[in-house]
């Protein structure tokens, strides 16, 4: 038997993710800039990691956005098989789209939050005003599951992303270091220290999802394969030697994390994509 569950209460849970993860950073990237705070040695990234510790507390404290630039609003969404969306009397065709986006236009709205999307990308760039539509990536699973998970991605360090098919013979290695070269370059403009997610396989599309995907996981956790678990560890340890440090200043924290996500690929293919996530990685997730 389907479970259901009311459009309303998706339309809610989306406007609090929203406000959410533009006013609190998660635990454990709070827990990480504690860490890099106790262990650098560089005086100047030193005091601003101090720094960006006191804007997070005050945002999460005064309910205010950690950043002005609070994002595009990227959704995973997993849709278990026996779930069915109730859609409000008023518009019997609504669908799980309209109350993300709906959601989202509530949460920007109600949470004071910057609207940042332009509804035609080249010619009139004309403001769409409530920060919709939201990108919404889905996934279909047994069971009557509805998981949804936001990032809200800003700009600057979205800009920084980059995509790369490498030769069907590259190694770990290679990959390792045009990743960290990318990130040197990335600098202060991408507003380090990072968080690094690493999307390896797939097609050209899937890579670059699987790399926003791979932010979705905990900074705490480890990769269940031990290579990449590995490469995850050697890539992260190369952008630390790379002297970038907090917003550009030096020191030995240009990244807290590096995360990879990986999936079949061609034979002769071999594609690698590479989303930047600034210091003030914002994410939430919800069960419902």
């Amino acid at each position: 038997m389907s479970r259901r569950v009311q459009y309303s209460r998706i339309v809610q849970a989306v406007r609090q993710l929203c406000i959410d993860s533009c006013y609190e950073l998660g635990e454990d990237v709070l827990e990480a800039l504690r860490e890099a705070e106790k262990s650098e040695t560089a005086p100047a990234a030193k005091g601003v990691l101090n720094q960006l510790l006191q804007n997070a507390e005050i945002a999460s404290n005064e309910r205010i956005p950690i950043c002005q630039d609070t994002g595009l609003a990227v959704f995973f969404v997993e849709l278990g098989a026996d779930l069915r969306i109730e859609p409000p009397g008023d518009n019997p065709q609504a669908t799980l789209e309209d109350a993300i986006n709906e959601g989202v236009q509530l949460g920007y709205t109600e949470g004071l939050l910057r609207k940042s999307v332009v509804a035609e990308p080249l010619f009139s760039r004309e403001n769409t005003t409530d920060n919709t539509p939201a990108i919404i990536h889905y996934s279909h699973t047994s069971g009557d599951k509805l998981e949804i998970s936001v990032i809200t991605k800003g700009g600057g360090c979205e800009n920084k992303s980059r995509f790369k098919m490498f030769n069907p013979t590259a190694s770990a290695d290679e990959i390792s270091h045009w990743i960290c070269r990318i990130t040197q370059e990335a600098g202060a403009n991408a507003c380090p220290p990072f968080v690094i997610g690493v999307g390896i396989g797939g097609d050209f599309e899937l890579s670059a999802i699987l790399s926003k995907k791979a932010l979705l996981r905990s900074l705490k956790d480890k990769n269940p394969n031990e290579n990449y678990a590995r490469l995850e560890d050697d890539i992260l340890e190369k952008i630390n030697q790379t002297n970038v440090g907090p917003q550009g200043f030096g020191g030995r924290t240009t990244a807290l994390g590096v995360k990879i996500e990986y999936a079949p690929c061609h034979i002769a293919s071999l594609p690698v994509s590479v989303n930047i996530e600034c210091h003030a990685h914002r994410h939430k997730m919800t069960n419902l």
